[in-house]
């Protein structure tokens, strides 16, 4: 039976967060719940926002013809990263009821033949920015989870998917000498939350070239940050903080103890007493409005950047147990959000819902 928004909030308020292994066990029901969001978009087509630069009348075609492996969920990079949770979920649980429709899914996108016509896509005229961070970097964590599955079904999804992962990771790196400042938004152009999937991709694929890149700038954009306006947050369409999120990113790139230091210049009103009140999650009084819908996924990203901060920081630091209380206040209400009654966040919150519940991101202790 499938559990209710109350039931799986309870789960995983009684389950610590794992901080090692790379595809903790997900509770069955939990398992299905999301993964039946992302079954039911990944290939439906309409609703659709297409960010399309049209060059002709040629070029005026419906998604499955334009990105024949990404076309559901309403846009491509919530199309990538539903894949992604498909993808993720069966590392976790390769023998649950969904895995069969899962694998289905991901061979039915993930053939050469949609991956030539993907680069194709991209590659055309006046689509270099496409996508760009927040897709591209998504489309780099699908292919870092399929990277890590031991399956023969997940090294052909590899093979497939590597020119355009290979593209990706080319247009992120072309982009970086370039950009001159960082983009502190709390939605899909933000760097700091990008930057984070890129380096999680290159340490996987042994991309070192990519990951000394995505480190010399994030210490050129970040490093000499103090006082992050925490207090101004959120804007009211926000689905990722820009002080979190940059925060979460700097535990990559430092050591624990310089990476401690910074920390205390960049949010030095962290607390230390433990309490969970200094951060407020979001409300969202209308589900149905897609912009305003952002809050919900704020909330479990917020979970997850603060459980991040928190894994980066020496294990006795004070601001620990501050930290992971407010990740739990965010954490019950981000997962109560993910319903799947309204598309407008059905076919996006449940990859953060995966991303947050399975400790994505998070280092070995």
């Amino acid at each position: 039976m499938p559990l209710s928004a109350v039931g799986l909030v309870a789960v995983f308020l009684a389950t610590p967060v794992p901080r090692s292994a790379p595809t903790p066990a997900v509770d069955p029901a939990v398992a299905e719940r999301f993964a039946v969001l992302a079954l039911s978009c990944v290939h439906r087509e309409y609703p659709n926002k297409i960010a399309h630069v049209m060059q002709d009348d040629g070029d005026a075609r419906p998604p499955r013809q334009l990105t024949p492996a990404f076309f559901g969920c309403y846009d491509w990079h919530s199309a990538v990263h539903g894949h992604w949770l498909l993808a993720r979920l069966l590392r976790a649980n390769p023998e649950a009821s969904f895995a069969a429709e899962a694998r289905q899914a991901l061979a039915r996108s993930l053939s050469p033949e949609n991956v030539a016509a993907e680069m194709r896509y991209l590659e055309g005229e006046g689509r270099v920015t496409f996508e760009r961070p927040y897709g591209l970097a998504w489309l780099l964590q699908l292919a870092a989870e399929i990277r890590e599955s031991d399956t023969p079904e997940a090294r052909a999804w590899s093979g497939a998917l590597e020119p355009l992962e290979g593209l990706a990771a080319e247009r992120i790196a072309d982009w970086l000498p370039k950009l001159t400042r960082p983009i502190r938004v709390g939605e899909h152009s933000q760097t700091a939350f990008a930057f984070g999937l890129v380096l999680d991709w290159a340490r996987t694929a042994g991309r070192r070239d990519v990951d000394r890149l995505v480190v010399e700038r994030s210490r050129d954009y970040y490093q000499d940050d103090r006082d992050c306006p925490l207090a101004y947050e959120p804007s009211g369409q926000d689905f990722l903080s820009p002080c979190l999120a940059e925060a979460d990113l700097m535990r990559r790139v430092l050591g624990r103890e310089e990476y401690a230091g910074w920390l205390e210049g960049f949010l030095p009103s962290l607390p230390t007493d433990g309490s969970a009140d200094w951060l407020e999650p979001g409300i969202v009084l209308d589900p149905t409005d897609p912009k305003l819908a952002h809050l919900d996924g704020l909330n479990l990203s917020r979970a997850w950047m603060l459980e991040g901060i928190a894994a980066g920081l020496p294990e006795t630091d004070a601001r620990i147990p501050a930290l992971h209380a407010a990740a739990g206040v965010h954490r019950e209400a981000g997962l109560g959000s993910v319903t799947g009654e309204h598309y407008e966040g059905g076919h996006w919150l449940g990859t953060f819902a995966v991303y947050l519940v399975t400790g994505r991101g998070l280092p070995a202790r």
